[in-house]
């Protein structure tokens, strides 16, 4: 091994002994920023961003599972992204699909999606929607896949959901707005039933959230990275481990 290689790889070895069990995060969310800027960077073509991003995805996984961390949301395409153009987005979408075929793949990998399949190509909803039928016994870990999420359409559609179920229930829209909770909005969103995220992690720089989870991610602890989401390593994943163990959390008291 060549002398960077080891001494990152005795560096990442105190990272994860400076960890503690009950300080690892059960929800991450990642935001996987930065696949266009280093294809560009590279002298590269966009396509080969997006794959280097997809491929980096499953480093990931295997990292939040070697960790004990026991839910990732990745949010890989937003209602935004559906702008872009058609040649680009069907190259994303094909990336997408067979970033799901590998994860399905993987054993005891529980995906559930999390977004609006009405605007995704109809063979995209389809995989989602199976793959999440096949997997949903699995005990491993569970993974959001955000394609075609929006934070402020998933409020939205709970919020619909919610008048609907209680028209169906035969209640009026003055004793729905009477008895209306937080925990009713939680229990329509599209993470119904999960924890919130407990860390949200977001690469490229940028140091806003975009959307993503804007419900979900009220307490949660935010770590921003400069590198692309191509070049992320495991040795920033475990940094952020550790800012997110030396914090303390305190939920609004």
């Amino acid at each position: 091994m060549k002398l960077p290689g080891l001494l990152y790889d005795l560096y990442e070895k105190k990272l994860v002994k400076s960890l503690q069990a009950d300080r690892i995060p059960g929800h991450i969310g990642v935001m996987v920023d930065g696949n266009r800027r280093w294809a560009r960077l590279s002298g590269a073509p966009t396509r080969d961003g997006h794959q280097a991003g997809a491929d980096k995805i499953h480093e990931f996984l295997g990292w939040c599972d070697d960790i004990g961390v026991k839910v990732v949301t990745l949010y890989m395409l937003s209602t935004d992204n559906m702008n872009r153009s058609a040649e680009e987005l069907d190259q994303l979408m094909g990336i997408i699909a067979n970033t799901l075929d590998r994860i399905g793949e993987e054993d005891n990998v529980r995906v559930h999606p999390v977004g609006a399949p009405e605007v995704l190509p109809a063979y995209l909803a389809e995989k989602l929607s199976t793959l999440a039928a096949r997997t949903a016994s699995a005990t491993g870990l569970h993974v959001n896949v955000a394609v075609g999420y929006g934070g402020r359409r998933e409020i939205v559609d709970a919020v619909r959901e919610l008048l609907r179920d209680a028209e169906a229930k035969g209640g009026s829209l003055s004793g729905l707005a009477d008895e209306l909770s937080v925990e009713d909005i939680s229990e329509h969103l599209y993470t119904r039933g999960q924890p919130d995220p407990d860390l949200v992690i977001r690469t490229s720089g940028e140091q806003r959230l975009s959307g993503f989870l804007m419900w979900q991610s009220a307490y949660s602890e935010f770590y921003f990275c400069e590198a692309l989401w191509p070049d992320f390593r495991r040795t920033d994943f475990l940094r952020a481990l550790r800012d997110f163990a030396r914090r303390q959390r305190r939920f609004g008291g």
